[in-house]
This record gives structure tokens, sequence and C-alpha cells, in this order.
């Protein structure tokens, strides 16, 4: 299997990619990075993550920017902080996997001048989309696969997260020529064995696997 190196994105902010990506760095045995976290009141989706994949802290990659208020964008003008894209470089994990967070959804503004897209787009790394099962989500979801393939981003594939839902999958995967991952059911309790038991009866390890 070839190094994994996966950003996870999404729709929009909401969708569940967070608690995918707490299954999914359980799943391939990775470090976790987010680069950005937006709030810091509570638990911050690093800790989050750490909490719900039972990972120690030597996989969890500090962030590089931590940012007081949930509205991120808002909050790096209050912190008076400009986030610096061209300083944002994946981190070397010495070849173990590595799987990262993105913040919001593909076309995320990260300042003034340059969108989450963007740097997607500077990294060159695969990507997986998460989307919501809810009708409503198909627009939001074709017009992401639209703008990554603009940008000849590779998309591994979707992944979905919510209530069995046929029809939006379907259009989803169809019309926008995309491989389905699997979905995660929303969990209730939700902990780290009850993620863990859910994500490997939703989800394969090849399934995520670039080289493959």
């Amino acid at each position: 299997m070839s190094q994994q190196r996966i950003v996870v994105t999404g729709t929009g902010a909401g969708i569940g990619k967070t608690v995918f990506c707490a299954g999914l760095v359980n799943l391939l045995g990775a470090k976790f990075w987010k680069p950005i976290q937006a709030g810091l009141e509570g638990e911050t989706d690093t800790e989050r993550v750490a909490r719900l994949g039972n990972l120690p802290s030597h996989r969890i990659v500090p962030e590089s920017y931590r940012l007081k208020a949930a509205a991120w964008l808002h909050s790096a003008e209050i912190d008076e902080v400009r986030i610096k894209t061209g300083s944002l470089d994946v981190p070397d994990t010495g070849g173990q996997p590595l799987v990262v967070e993105g913040t919001g959804g593909v076309m995320e503004p990260l300042n003034c001048g340059s969108l989450y897209i963007d740097l997607l787009k500077r990294w060159r790394l695969p990507v997986v989309l998460c989307a919501s099962t809810t009708l409503g989500a198909v627009n939001c979801s074709l017009l992401s696969i639209e703008a990554l393939r603009r940008r000849h981003i590779d998309i591994l594939g979707v992944a979905f997260v919510g209530q069995k839902n046929s029809d939006a999958v379907r259009a989803i995967c169809e019309i926008g020529r995309v491989r389905w991952l699997g979905r995660l059911p929303w969990i209730t309790p939700l902990s780290a064995d009850t993620l863990q038991a859910a994500f490997k009866a939703s989800f394969w390890p090849d399934d995520f696997d670039p080289g493959r």
C-alpha cells in the first residue's frame, strides 16, 4: 500500500467531518492534523478526534492556527492573525499515514485573497469529500466535486454521513462520477467504541489507498 496522505473536506460546516476523521485515523492507523482550528471554547476538533479515535499524543500534529471564535474568518480579524497559506505545508510524518481535516467547505475563504481549495490545489493530495445524505446536499456536493475537478484535484470518493438515502447517494455518485466510499450513520451514543464498530462496518481501508 502506498503512503496515505489524505485530506478530508466537506460540502460545508456541520457535515460530520470531525467524527468521520476520528473513525478514519483509527481505521488507517494514521496521524491527524487540522491546520486551522476555529473556536477554542470546549472541546476542539483535534481533541475530539483524539478522544473518539483513541489517539496517543504522538499521533496528533498540532494545529498551525488556533483562533478563538467559531466564525473563524472573523476570528482571524479579532485575533489580528493573517492566515499565511504559503506557510501551510503538509507535515512530514515519516511515512506514517496522515489524515488532514479541512475547515468548512472546499470554497471556504482562508483570508481575503484565497480559498481553502487553493490550498488543496497547492498540496496536490487526494481528497475525500464528506457529504450529507439529505436530498438538499446533492447540489452542494456536485458543486464541490466540480470545483475540485476544475483544479485537477484527485477525488478518492465521497463518504456519506447520515441516514440511508439511496436517491441522494445515487444522484451524487452517478452524476458526479465519483466513487461511493461508504456511509457513516448517526451514532447514539457516540463513543470511541461505537464509532470504531460503525466505521469498520461501513468502510474498507483499501478504498483510501491513493495508489489503488
